[in-house]
């Protein structure tokens, strides 16, 4: 009986030690597909880009920013440099050599021919004091530059966002145009079925089948072509982004209806607005003011210069002997010829091959220069605003003609779909009006994303910032 019960007690501990690996198995396997699965879900999940998501990694990445960025560190460094140089320069200097046969002794201008052993220490200054105002001229045409040069870089950043909102939109746009395309491709085919239905039953000529079958293939090759064009605008995007054509990538569909009469400012006021505070009008505004001090440089080639100088030197030599005929020592020597200086010198120029007036003449050029830049940057911002709001104008006045246009091609579709259901129209009829509809729904998403950008680009010249709203 005791063997029994301890076999039994055997078999139930077994049995339980079998279970404990069977679960310990069963959990491993349960964690192991969980964080499969949970990466998966982590690989195929990505995240969608906005507006201001594309805009903000393009003014930190990209190329041509950042470029811009180094020639404004340029130009501060050149600033901070003409500053300094009204500071006095100071420059020491020391020798130590040995002459061997006949040579001068410098200290003692006397020819030696035997081993010499010599030292010469100099510390000397010099600082302008009038230069025609050459180098504060310089300093205010540094700032100037370096001024321009940051709105530059401004400047880079506005038509980078610019081009990432239109090739956004773009997607948008691309995007409608392929739901487009896929819905008319659904609606085909469910005609396709109710023709093949009538043809068998003998209500429609097999013609008309065949007629609705070529429009389908049609349609197929529209919806190719829809998704070619938003793969397109995709890699459009992605190469503003200076990212790889193979990196995954979606964006945020914002919403944009529109739903009520936008009030548009008048294009005057817009431009007034913007010319005092455009970046590329403040950048020539700059161009126009350094070219000026460059001009008063170029004058100042022409005024006398003063200059004030100091020196300090002295020397040892081992042929400096004293009445008992020893060297003098180094200390005696480096204290007893010591030679201090300062002077003041003034330079008039007289003629230098009229190398200052054709400065000037140059300086004369640029200036003309950089106010023609200005007024031209002035008429081209003039000019896109005025046909950014003529254009958006025009596509609003589209977009609700098109709406008006779109309602009675739908109704006009329904009921030639009924007609030729029943046989009262051919099918080059219905594809007729199959196509007018089409035609008439692309326009109006045209009309619609004219409108968006143009409006945009309108806010945009007033400082509003460029985004658009989530759904």
């Amino acid at each position: 009986m005791t063997l029994f019960i301890r076999k039994s007690n055997c078999l139930q501990q077994k049995k339980c030690k079998e279970n404990i690996l069977i679960i310990s198995r069963n959990f491993k396997i349960s964690f192991l597909l969980f964080f499969v699965l949970l990466l998966s879900i982590i690989g195929y999940s990505q995240k969608k880009w906005s507006l201001t998501d594309c805009i903000n990694y393009a003014i930190e990445n990209n190329i041509e920013i950042k470029q811009s960025e180094i020639n404004t560190a340029t130009n501060k460094i050149n600033l901070q440099q003409s500053k300094l140089d009204l500071i006095p320069s100071l420059n020491a200097s020391a020798s130590h050599s040995y002459g061997w046969g006949r040579s001068i002794d410098m200290a003692t201008y006397t020819y030696t021919n035997k081993t010499t052993q010599q030292n010469y220490f100099q510390i000397s200054s010099n600082v302008t004091v009038f230069n025609g105002l050459q180098k504060y001229n310089t300093i205010k045409q540094n700032n100037f530059d370096y001024l321009a040069s940051q709105f530059d870089s401004d400047m880079m950043r506005d038509n980078i966002s610019v081009r990432l909102s239109y090739a956004y939109l773009q997607i948008l746009y691309s995007q409608e145009i392929l739901d487009v395309a896929v819905n008319q491709v659904d609606i085909t085919n469910q005609q396709i079925e109710r023709t093949q239905k009538l043809v068998n039953a003998g209500t429609l000529a097999k013609g008309s089948l065949l007629e609705i079958q070529s429009q389908g293939a049609q349609e197929e090759v529209n919806v190719i072509m829809a998704r070619n064009n938003l793969n397109l605008a995709y890699l459009d995007l992605l190469q503003l982004l200076d990212l790889p054509a193979s990196e995954k990538f979606d964006i945020v569909k914002p919403e944009l209806n529109i739903t009520e009469e936008p009030q548009l400012l008048k294009p005057q006021e817009v431009f007034s607005y913007a010319v005092m505070n455009r970046p590329q009008i403040m950048s020539a505004e700059y161009r126009v003011k350094s070219s000026d001090r460059g001009l008063a440089i170029a004058k100042g080639l022409r005024s006398p210069s003063v200059r004030l100088n100091g020196g300090w030197n002295t020397n040892y030599s081992d042929q400096i002997t004293n009445q008992t005929g020893s060297a003098i020592s180094f200390s005696d020597q480096f204290k007893d010829n010591q030679n201090k200086t300062l002077s003041l010198s003034l330079n008039i120029p007289i003629f230098n091959s009229y190398n200052a007036s054709s400065s000037i003449s140059r300086a004369k050029l640029n200036t003309k220069y950089a106010e023609n830049n200005l007024e031209l940057e002035k008429n081209t911002l003039r000019k896109t605003i005025e046909q950014a709001y003529n254009d958006a104008t025009s596509a609003y006045k589209s977009y609700n003609a098109t709406i008006k246009s779109v309602k009675s091609f739908q109704e006009a579709f329904k009921y030639t779909e009924q007609k030729f259901n029943v046989g009262m129209v051919n099918a080059v009829d219905y594809n007729l009006s199959k196509s007018r509809l089409v035609k008439a729904e692309s326009e109006l998403l045209q009309a619609k994303y004219d409108f968006v950008f143009k409006r945009k680009i309108l806010d945009f010249y007033m400082g509003i910032p460029l985004e658009f709203l989530k759904k």
